[in-house]
């Protein structure tokens, strides 16, 4: 599969994750058809163009966390966003068990 074709299939499956819902990287990668690719799916993330319609905000690590500082702006931002789609965080992460998305 090709870098452009890889790109797309991400794009695709991180533009289906419902509202309410969030996904991880790994996840993500898997779903696409390349179980190897989780740090790609970050990459991709971190370069979409600004005001990009792709819900970036609903990817988070295996962990359950917002991959970005605790604190920071962006970390922030991908709170607020999650928050007003309902998915609560609790002690700085969200509940895989209850906001996971795996079709």
């Amino acid at each position: 599969m090709s870098s452009a074709e890889l790109k797309q299939r991400l794009l695709q499956v991180i533009g289906s994750i419902p509202k309410g819902r969030v996904s991880t990287y790994g996840d993500i990668a898997r779903m696409a058809g390349a179980p190897n690719h989780a740090r790609f799916v970050g990459t991709l993330l971190k370069n979409l163009p600004t005001g990009s319609k792709i819900p970036w905000q609903r990817v988070i690590n295996s962990k359950g966390e917002i991959a970005f500082p605790a604190g920071s702006d962006n970390w922030i931002r991908q709170q607020q966003r999650l928050l007003a789609e309902g998915v609560v965080l609790t002690g700085g992460k969200v509940s895989l068990r209850q906001y996971r998305w795996q079709p």
